[in-house]
């Protein structure tokens, strides 16, 4: 099986080829995809589209396995991330890949073995994993192994399984089109939420600063 890994993100977006040949891993191919971030966004979408296009075209996986979006504290950063999945999940789906979605714990519980591990734990791992000789950089490029490797430990233990079980994460073909388009609408959402929440906070200071100046 070869796996492609994608680490999404809108500045630097991390990406790892990895193979598995009767029971054995190796490391085909790691890097990041980088925008300029100068340009325009829609630009800038443009390039990473592109980019990743040759990427799959160049390696034909037979999977593509893309870290699954979770808000984050920086509304900005959660924004971009999941502009950058949607892109990588749009690219994947149109080139008639299989695709995967995996959280942060569950790459981390698969290669480490626990789902607090830290990112330098990870990188540790995957380097041993892998048998390289040293931790694969930049991070970017160690998370996107890291996600081809949760796919393959995956796979392992859903083929020890009985038909139906075990199976939490089903592969996403052409519906990955509209979980795209969600993932982009739901960072928006949360950008508007947390606007409103500064400008309740803005209003609360405004009301004691008021209070006080009256006493």
């Amino acid at each position: 099986m070869f796996v492609l890994g994608i680490d999404p993100g809108l500045s630097r977006c991390g990406y790892g080829c990895v193979e598995q040949v009767a029971g054995r891993q190796r490391a085909v191919a790691a890097g990041v995809v980088t925008t300029d971030r100068a340009l325009p966004l829609p630009d800038r979408l443009a390039t990473l589209r592109r980019d990743l296009r040759e990427l799959v075209e160049e390696h034909a996986p037979d999977v593509v396995v893309v870290e699954r979006v979770f808000f984050q504290t920086n509304v900005r950063t959660a924004m971009s991330v999941g502009q950058a999945s949607g892109v990588a999940l749009l690219t994947a789906a149109e080139a008639g890949c299989e695709v995967a979605e995996y959280s942060s714990n569950e790459v981390k519980l698969a290669v480490t073995g626990y789902g607090a591990a830290t990112k330098k734990q990870v990188q540790r791992m995957v380097a041993t994993l892998l048998a390289l000789g040293e931790v694969p950089r930049p991070p970017d490029a160690a998370d996107a192994l890291a996600l081809a490797l949760c796919h393959l430990a995956a796979s392992r233990t859903s083929r020890r399984l009985p038909a139906g079980e075990g199976r939490g994460h089903p592969t996403v073909g052409a519906g990955a089109l509209s979980r795209a388009a969600a993932q982009v609408v739901a960072a928006q959402v949360a950008t508007q939420v947390v606007a409103a929440q500064v400008v309740a906070a803005q209003a609360a200071t405004q009301v004691v600063a008021g209070t006080r100046g009256a006493r």
